[in-house]
């Protein structure tokens, strides 16, 4: 992962992504560098526009908290046709996605990998 990190590194600072510069940043940062897999990264990033992955990747996850969304709804819609104790069961679920929530909070982003 640390290589990937490296060529995104070089890209952020406009720098030309090859075997040097990635090698250059992956020692800086006290990597063991392995030859072959810089020299496999620059081979795969050649022909790639990392600007448009990047995009491409930030949008998945936001489709993805959509459909989890939708299924919300629907277990809402469901507790809604419930006449026992709707205001119970309502609480009841709110408490169970806040825990959800507070699960999913451990990692920030890529602040944490330098925190």
């Amino acid at each position: 992962m640390e290589y990937v990190y490296a060529a995104l590194i070089l890209n952020e600072t406009g720098e030309e992504i090859n075997e040097d510069n990635v090698t250059g940043v992956l020692e800086a940062a006290g990597v063991d560098v392995e030859e072959s897999r810089v020299k496999a990264l620059v081979a795969a990033l050649e022909d790639v526009d990392i600007e448009e992955a990047i995009e491409t990747a930030a949008a998945a996850p936001a489709a993805g908290a959509s459909a989890g969304g939708s299924a919300d709804a629907d277990a809402s819609a469901d507790e809604a046709d419930d006449d026992d104790d709707d205001d119970d069961d309502e609480a009841e679920a709110a408490d169970e996605a806040d825990d959800d929530e507070e699960e999913g909070d451990g990692g920030e982003g890529l602040g944490e990998l330098f925190g």
